[in-house]
């Protein structure tokens, strides 16, 4: 691992209590980065700073509610005040909650779209808003949003969230456009099956609507019909590439989302 390679990176990336978000945290502080880790759960926030700080890396642990705008100001005020600016934002927190098609409700739809898409709009304009004051020329300045293999397609009990991660792939090429000349680039990764605490309960949730039969089915069945690699993935499959987009390396790159899924979507 290449310990310098984020060196100079001030990071906000919410979500990052556990999971995919944990990691990535993890990842960019061990390549230098400095990060600010947000989430609700604030608990598992200061978990992930511990384990930062006693690596040697600099980390602070922030409470925050992507779909509050006033919190995303104030987890982006923070970052600043602690490490002296914002080069980089990882829009990561996300939910979901499987529902067959015409089981649908609109408590459903609002969560998981206020959450997953409203949340990462906020959370690219505050940031974005904070990078621009910044001044371009000291960029150039990172906004990664965290898509899917449902950012380009759907299954049919997941539609919201699909809705959802559709429109993060949107922000990602809108933005890209909207940001280009304050010396912002907007890009993103994908994953496909990740086994996470979120997956967890996505597996339970789905036997639960009677999609599969028994707990890990989702996940073995997804991994043998649809994974070209025959295997599900885990947050460490995720980090390198996570790390590319915050790095120099991809500093000619705009409105892009790689995917990270084994091979499950063909572009």
């Amino acid at each position: 691992m290449d310990k310098t390679r984020l060196a100079g990176k001030h990071c906000l990336i919410t979500g990052a209590a556990r999971g995919m978000g944990a990691a990535v945290a993890e990842y960019y502080a061990a390549q230098g980065a400095k990060i600010c880790v947000a989430d609700l759960n604030l608990e598992g926030c200061e978990e992930v700073v511990k384990r930062i700080t006693e690596k040697g890396g600099q980390a602070i642990a922030v409470k925050l509610n992507v779909t509050e705008r006033d919190q995303m100001r104030d987890a982006v005020k923070a970052t600043v005040e602690a490490f002296g600016s914002l080069n980089v934002i990882v829009n990561n927190a996300g939910i979901n909650k499987p529902l067959m098609f015409l089981d649908i409700t609109e408590e459903n739809w609002h969560q998981i779209m206020d959450v997953n898409a409203m949340g990462c709009l906020i959370g690219m304009q505050e940031a974005a808003k904070q990078m621009i004051a910044q001044g371009k020329e000291n960029g150039p300045y990172k906004i990664i949003n965290v898509g899917s293999i449902l950012s380009r397609q759907a299954f049919d009990d997941v539609v919201p969230y699909a809705c959802s991660k559709h429109a993060v792939l949107a922000m990602i090429n809108g933005g890209a456009k909207a940001l280009v000349d304050h010396n912002i680039t907007v890009n993103g990764y994908g994953p496909g099956v990740v086994r996470t605490e979120l997956w967890e309960q996505l597996d339970k949730d789905l036997v639960s609507i009677g999609k599969f039969d028994k707990q890990g089915q989702s996940m073995d069945e997804l991994a043998e019909k649809m994974i070209l690699m025959k295997r599900y993935s885990y947050p460490e499959d995720v980090v390198g590439t996570a790390s590319f987009l915050a790095s120099p390396e991809s500093d000619y790159m705009t409105g892009q989302l790689l995917m990270i899924d084994g091979g499950m979507i063909m572009q």
